[in-house]
């Protein structure tokens, strides 16, 4: 090859070369911009009684070992963690205590993350139904339906009247406020088996027949969140399967929830640590980030 040609082909190859370096080291940079992440929900989220404990704001019982830390330090995103002990729907848009802003103001037009876990405290749910067929499983020994035979679809019925609607209009707000954001609301994982274990009874003392009926009850709320997602253009992540097996009446090291007596943390009836680092897993993988 004549050397003025040889000349141009080696030019021209430093060149691409070069160009090739910097999309390289300049590619990073670009994929590598944080995700502005806000986490919002209710002690689920915000993993109530899971140690260390956030001090930022004593009043909500938040943990930064919670799923939405887990999932901030896996993807590197730039974290506003507002999610708090208690919290329903209303809580979206309106304060929950004094100093405590509505959970919405967390979510800005740049927000690329939302994920949020809502709805088990409307109408106290879950609250009031654990503790009407605890009570009641102690009562009758753990014989029967007794809460079953009470209550029968007075809880689910709620459901569908108030809690359904409500998250609607929470995860509306939310899309409001930023609509180019990815939102993603999670079910609840299991609490209890889908049937009765006897050697449950002593720590999560529900009856026989009750233990079914607060499944199903679950179920049904798992549902509802489900349709609300769908019909908001928001994505729902479905623990059914992949928490089986967890629930509160399984050992230290495989439940994801603790039992409402004699359990590790000082909030009963919520995930452990981990927990909340399966609910992070299952979620990065639900929206490929992980």
């Amino acid at each position: 090859m004549p050397k003025p040609a040889l000349r141009r082909v080696l030019t021209a190859t430093s060149a691409a070369v070069g160009a090739l370096i910097l999309g390289l080291t300049t590619a990073p940079a670009q994929a590598g911009t944080p995700l502005n992440y806000a986490a919002l929900g209710d002690s689920y989220s915000a993993a109530s009684g899971v140690l260390p404990v956030d001090l930022s704001s004593p009043l909500c019982l938040r943990s930064t070992a919670n799923y939405p830390h887990v999932i901030a330090s896996r993807t590197a995103a730039r974290l506003t963690d507002v999610t708090c002990g208690a919290a329903q729907t209303k809580h979206f848009t309106e304060a929950q205590y004094p100093g405590v802003a509505p959970q919405a103001d967390a979510v800005t037009a740049d927000t690329d993350l939302v994920t949020l876990t809502i709805g088990g405290n409307d109408n106290g749910t879950f609250i009031n139904a654990v503790t009407a067929c605890g009570t009641a499983g102690v009562f009758s020994g753990g014989k029967g339906s007794p809460c079953k035979d009470k209550y029968g679809t007075a809880f689910d019925d709620q459901i569908d009247a108030d809690t359904y609607p409500a998250l609607k209009a929470a995860l509306r707000s939310v899309r409001a406020k930023a609509p180019r954001a990815r939102v993603a609301v999670l079910g609840y994982p299991w609490i209890t088996p889908a049937t009765a274990e006897p050697s449950c009874f002593v720590t999560l003392p529900v009856a026989t027949g009750d233990v079914p009926y607060l499944h199903s009850l679950q179920a049904h709320l798992n549902t509802v969140v489900r349709r609300a997602a769908e019909e908001t253009g928001t994505t729902y992540v479905d623990f059914s399967a992949v928490s089986a097996g967890h629930d509160a009446c399984q050992p230290v090291g495989t439940r994801w929830i603790e039992p409402l007596l004699f359990g590790q943390n000082i909030v009963p009836v919520h995930p452990n640590a981990l927990g909340e680092r399966s609910m992070a897993e299952h979620t990065l993988g639900v929206l490929g980030l992980g």
